[in-house]
């Protein structure tokens, strides 16, 4: 079996422009579902991954294969398909699961067989078909799960296939599912909005796994909500900072949460002695007839501001995504955008424009009112916005420049460094953490940062005055952290203003072939 995970179209959440500057590092995170199909595979079927961020699939692999498995979002709808052209090329069936073809599976009539739904029932089905007859079926089979398996029966994803060590963060999944209903998320739909679990003792094994394996420096747990059931997750936590203090603080942890996790103190200080670095949640606007509007009111339960310096209060950087395009905008809402980042000291929002994806109640109601443009690829939304488009897009470059200016940016980064970075869990000076093999890439990212920012780059000023000061006094892992991010974000900002990258993450907005050839290639060796 050969599974194929497709190439990202380079987005402002995925760092690519921090690649270079990293030893080894090609992509961002290892892909969680195509990892656990293939732990699922009968263990006597032989099974290689390829993630095509890192090189694309070669003739070989597909001439090897009996079958192929592909899985992605929406945003990878052009490269799943193109993977299913190879396959079929060499006369091979392709199978494809995952979120995309779970909400829209009539958009994928090439595939010979659709995994719908999760793990379960429908994976079992597709197996046996497979055992029995690798030829293509004479007609597309389509696999829905009705009995989904528990995640407490999850196998480890298999870390083994992939080269954990080359990608920018490693990942892991504890819960699935979200109780809220935003209007714009499709995860409720999906997944469901009742929690489901894994045991601590199987994350802690991932933990263990990825560690062996070679993960770089940080795990991001890819929960759609950490803290969608707070008793378990207090049930988690005390097992995590065991484990970090028997790996000496190895790594650092992040995940993505509903604000209101700032209500929480009990558990903001259990995730400080687990080191939690940062935390994702979904601020979207600091405008509370938008956040009513799009059913976020749970953001309001306590003043924005003061939930953000709650978490900060226990060391934890806030990233937060935010939306351009709804319904409330006004021409004031870029600069109202602008004025929260400063407010918050946040330095990292993933400003995007507004995106309907298929089942979700935003899509339901635009396509009820026919504002749903699905019909035009030149446009960086699918949504008939109520301002003007053109006025949009403007407001979304303006805003992009104004908060990645470098200048702004350290700003930001200086204050974090100041508030926030004080408050966390003093890490020790462990075996694991001085390991040869973190010394020689902290050696080589900065030497790779100071040529390329400090000497040859554009904004040198604004970064030698943030990382000079923290050079002299040997603080090398602030200068390491902030500046690789940094750089992402200002020069992925500058793309965006140029109008060389897309205004959304979900964007299927095409950039022809100037994208098309980012897709890396492989050698017989890799």
């Amino acid at each position: 079996m050969l599974c194929v995970f497709p190439h990202y179209v380079p987005s402002f959440g995925t760092f690519e422009y921090a690649y270079p500057l990293t030893p080894r590092v090609k992509a961002f995170m290892p892909p969680q579902g195509l990892l656990l199909i293939a732990a699922v595979l009968p263990k006597d079927w032989e099974v290689r991954f390829v993630d095509e961020n890192m090189g694309a699939a070669r003739a070989a692999d597909f001439a090897w294969a009996d079958a192929v498995f592909v899985s992605g979002m929406h945003i990878q709808r052009r490269q799943m398909e193109d993977i299913c052209a190879r396959a079929h090329a060499q006369g091979k069936p392709v199978a494809l699961g995952g979120p995309s073809v779970s909400a829209c599976p009539e958009l994928y009539p090439d595939f010979d067989y659709l995994h719908v739904g999760e793990l379960g029932d429908a994976t079992d089905a597709l197996i046996a078909l497979i055992a029995r007859d690798a030829a293509r079926p004479a007609g597309q089979v389509v696999l829905t799960t009705k009995e989904r398996r528990a995640l407490a029966d999850f196998p480890a994803p298999a870390y083994e296939l992939a080269a954990i060590d080359r990608y920018f963060l490693g990942s892991i999944q504890f819960s699935s599912g979200c109780p809220y209903t935003c209007e714009f998320c499709d995860i409720p739909g999906l997944y469901g909005r009742i929690p489901r679990l894994k045991t601590p003792a199987q994350v802690v094994a991932e933990l263990d796994k990825l560690l062996a394996s070679g993960v770089n420096g940080s795990v991001y747990f890819v929960d759609d909500n950490f803290v969608g059931n707070r008793r378990a997750l207090l049930g988690l936590l005390p097992h995590l900072v065991e484990w970090q203090k028997r790996n000496g603080y190895a790594v650092s942890l992040s995940c993505e949460a509903t604000l209101n996790i700032a209500s929480r103190p009990e558990i903001l200080a259990l995730m400080r002695e687990a080191a939690f670095d940062t935390i994702f949640c979904g601020i979207e606007t600091p405008e509370p007839e938008a956040l009513k509007a799009i059913q976020k009111s749970h953001n309001m339960a306590t003043p924005i501001l003061d939930s953000v310096r709650a978490i900060n209060e226990h060391g934890m950087e806030v990233v937060t995504g935010i939306i351009l395009g709804l319904d409330t905008d006004t021409p004031d809402s870029g600069a109202r955008i602008v004025e929260f980042l400063e407010e918050s000291k946040i330095p990292l929002a993933t400003i995007n424009l507004l995106q309907a994806l298929p089942r979700t109640p935003l899509w339901d109601r635009l396509q009820r009112e026919g504002r749903l443009r699905e019909d035009d690829a030149s446009r960086e939304s699918n949504v008939d916005f109520l301002m003007p488009y053109e006025d949009v897009l403007a407001m979304w470059r303006s805003c992009m420049e104004k908060a990645y200016d470098p200048k702004a940016l350290f700003g930001r980064y200086e204050y974090q460094m100041r508030a926030t970075r004080p408050n966390r869990l003093r890490r020790p000076w462990s075996r694991q953490r001085l390991a040869p093999r973190n010394i020689r890439m902290a050696l080589t990212m900065l030497s790779k940062l100071i040529w390329s920012v400090g000497v040859r780059g554009s904004y040198r000023r604004a970064f030698w005055s943030f990382a000079l000061p923290r050079l002299l006094s040997f603080r090398i892992e602030r200068v390491l952290s902030v500046g690789l991010v940094a750089h992402h974000l200002i020069m992925f900002a500058r793309d965006a203003c140029s109008g060389r990258s897309n205004a959304s993450y979900y964007s299927a907005k095409s950039r022809g072939l100037e994208m098309e050839a980012t897709l890396p290639q492989r050698t017989p060796a890799e």
